[in-house]
């Protein structure tokens, strides 16, 4: 992609807790085709959906639409849709009435109510299932939903901004998304590309990267070399910006480059090795036969990550069936679920609860919640009110 030049790009965005503008758009041709849509939205209420790779920044860009808006002082209220388990995604995105089920001793405001007059953002809007995209709908159509347990409506104003890393079109022919939400929800859709096509933003990217994480880690690290920035550029990146901050974080920490080119080659490459008996005797097909097993297993991990471990979706994106993905998984030793999905299983209903608190983009709700100090959950919201259940 090539490259473009714009006045002003080093200014700081509007938000402090933004990076500078040429940092989240850089000055390639695909990152001012996005500004500009992104500027365009800001400049109305209506639905945007943000469609893009994993670790493109669609978070930092509906971050960005809401703060250029007329409502940026209201609340961004981030909904993380695979994170919190379906029995409580309704509650905790609309409300409930006091005694509305059991453990409900007082009334409490969902996030849509939050989010009234400021941003709601849905990350990965797929994972919804069909019963809460029709209510959905409903705040989509009229600005009206109602609490659970309640008898009245409620009216909101509320920007709704939806992100996913998958084809919705596709859902929609399998039946796993409503058509009609859909087309509620991308009035403005917005492509973030992949770091592959921002090559020209890596140096960039990568700079205020060392220089944010050398300051929240408080080290001195040295500039990157052109050697590093070369690498970088020319690294295929599959985990885009989200894994090019791994590996400047991991700089940071060692303060060797050394670091930087044996995480890309290791990525890279994933390369099974067979060790060699020391009589030099090896039985061909066996080897073969656990290399088969054991490149069959990181497929499918893989592909899980990318499906959100929903099971039926990996199945046809592999083309294989259901049964035949179940199977292998067992012979990879694959587990079943994701490990968020077990730790949250292992969570008492009080757990439960705190571990699905309030995300609201507010100096008065910061602070870490259950979550975030149980190992193996990552990328928890933080807490704001306290649910009582």
């Amino acid at each position: 992609m090539g490259c473009v030049s714009r006045p002003g790009s080093s200014l700081p965005s509007l938000n402090s807790e933004l990076p500078p503008d040429v940092v989240i758009f850089g000055d390639s041709s695909a990152g001012e085709t996005v500004r500009l849509s992104a500027e365009m939205a800001a400049t109305t209420h209506v639905p945007v959906l943000l469609q893009g790779q994993s670790g493109t920044g669609k978070e930092i860009l509906a971050r960005y639409i809401h703060y250029r808006s007329s409502w940026g002082n209201g609340a961004f209220v981030k909904v993380n849709c695979p994170a919190i388990p379906g029995t409580l995604l309704e509650s905790e995105l609309f409300g409930y009435q006091k005694g509305a089920f059991t453990g409900a001793y007082s009334s409490k405001r969902g996030r849509v109510e939050l989010a009234n007059r400021g941003t709601l953002f849905l990350d990965e809007i797929a994972e919804l299932d069909l019963g809460l995209q029709a209510k959905l709908l409903q705040l989509l159509q009229d600005g009206q939903f109602c609490r659970v347990g309640a008898q009245e409506e409620t009216q909101v104003e509320v920007r709704v901004v939806c992100a996913t890393n998958r084809q919705l079109e596709k859902e929609i022919k399998v039946g796993s998304f409503r058509q009609d939400l859909f087309y509620r929800i991308n009035v403005i859709t917005i492509e973030l590309p992949p770091l592959r096509q921002r090559c020209c933003d890596i140096p960039s990217l990568a700079n205020y990267l060392l220089e944010w994480h050398g300051k929240i880690l408080n080290r001195n690290v040295r500039p990157l070399s052109d050697r590093s920035i070369r690498l970088f550029q020319k690294y295929d990146s599959p985990g885009n910006i989200r894994e090019l901050e791994t590996v400047i974080k991991r700089y940071v920490i060692s303060g060797n480059e050394g670091v930087i080119s044996k995480s890309l080659e290791h990525s890279q490459q994933d390369e099974l090795v067979a060790e060699m008996p020391a009589n030099g005797q090896i039985n061909l097909k066996d080897v073969t036969r656990q290399a088969i097993k054991q490149l069959e297993g990181k497929l499918i991990l893989k592909a899980l990550e990318a499906n959100r471990w929903n099971r039926r979706t990996t199945a046809r994106a592999l083309s294989i069936s259901y049964a035949a993905l179940l199977y292998k998984m067992r012979e990879a030793g694959v587990p079943p679920r994701s490990p968020v999905r077990q730790k949250m299983e292992s969570l008492s209903p009080s757990q439960l609860a705190v571990a699905a608190d309030e995300n609201v983009d507010n100096p008065k709700h910061r602070g870490a919640n259950y979550l975030a100090s149980c190992p193996g959950i990552v990328n928890a919201p933080p807490a704001s009110e306290t649910v009582r259940r």
